[in-house]
């Protein structure tokens, strides 16, 4: 049996070196594979920390490596990042066996990890991993009672201590009412995609939608506190904003306008010092305060975060 230590920091350490803060300024995070192997792996973690990146992600989809094995990499190879997935699917994983994983890695990160949970979408991976795609609600399901077990087994005294106490910060990604009334009631974080997958690719969710959503999140939280976060689609650094929208569009087939795109807060383009204003002011239209991207668009927050900082 592992005892519990009494000593054990809180949960909501403020610290400096990549303590979870509440109280929410401005995070920044970086979401990215592992599959071009471990010294690329090692430069990009190196390189988001020296960038000011608060935190490095991990995407959980099959046809790449896993998510949680290269957050441990990243913890050994970083100082201050804190680590998390976005978002794992829940449905992939017995409840009380990612549990134990949890923990594992939550205690080989010293305590920077931050649960990242969604209920899986994509039904061509879970008919490619033998895995019914359940109607909705009962992946939800699913999804609450991988919640009852993570709280089961982080006070079972047979289990071994995660470093964070009770258990590491849970973010929860989704829009649905019944998703965000959860996450409300029982995440940390709240993420929200900004856009979502069709037959037709990429379909953006209107500026309207996502402010009634995080709205929705707001009153569901009843004084709760919890970080909003923003799965941001593009960051582009530049002086010819209308060339950007425009070619942004080519990429959208007709679809959407460049003058279109200009309303969605997924896609941040202009210069360093409006981007920054549109950092902020997406903070006082949304209450949105932690923004998620990808490595290239990384790369060009980097010429950012200076004026935000």
């Amino acid at each position: 049996m592992i005892l519990r230590d009494p000593l054990c920091q809180p949960r909501w350490p403020f610290t400096e070196t990549g303590g979870f803060r509440k109280g929410f300024g401005m995070r920044f995070c970086v979401n990215m594979e592992a599959s071009a192997g471990r010294r690329e792996w090692v430069r990009r973690c190196r390189e988001a920390e020296e960038i000011g990146m608060d935190v490095i992600a991990t995407p959980d989809h099959l046809g790449i490596t896993a998510p949680l094995l290269p957050l441990v990499l990243a913890a050994e190879v970083t100082e201050r990042a804190r680590l998390t997935t976005l978002t794992l699917n829940a449905a992939f994983y017995n409840p009380t066996l990612l549990a134990r994983d949890v923990v594992s890695v939550d205690v080989c990160t010293d305590g920077r990890f931050e649960l990242g949970l969604g209920t899986g979408y994509a039904k061509p991976e879970f008919d490619k991993a033998g895995i019914p795609f359940e109607r909705a609600g009962a992946r939800v399901d699913h999804l609450v009672r991988t919640l009852d077990e993570l709280e089961r087994f982080y006070a079972d005294p047979e289990e071994p201590n995660p470093v964070q106490q009770p258990g590491p910060p849970v973010l929860i990604g989704g829009e649905g009412d019944r998703m965000l009334r959860l996450a409300a009631r029982r995440a940390d974080i709240i993420a929200f995609p900004g856009a979502g997958i069709d037959q037709n690719g990429l379909h953006l969710r209107e500026p309207e939608e996502l402010l009634e959503r995080t709205r929705f999140v707001q009153k569901a939280l009843d004084g709760r506190d919890a970080e909003l976060n923003l799965l941001v689609q593009h960051v582009e650094v530049t002086n010819d904003s209308a060339g950007a929208y425009e070619r942004l569009a080519e990429r959208f087939r007709g679809a959407y306008s460049a003058e279109q795109l200009r309303r969605y807060p997924i896609f941040l383009i202009g210069s360093a010092e409006h981007i920054a204003e549109e950092l902020r002011a997406h903070g006082e239209h949304y209450g949105i305060t932690y923004f998620s991207v990808s490595h290239t668009s990384m790369i060009e927050l980097a010429k950012v975060l200076p004026r935000l900082r």
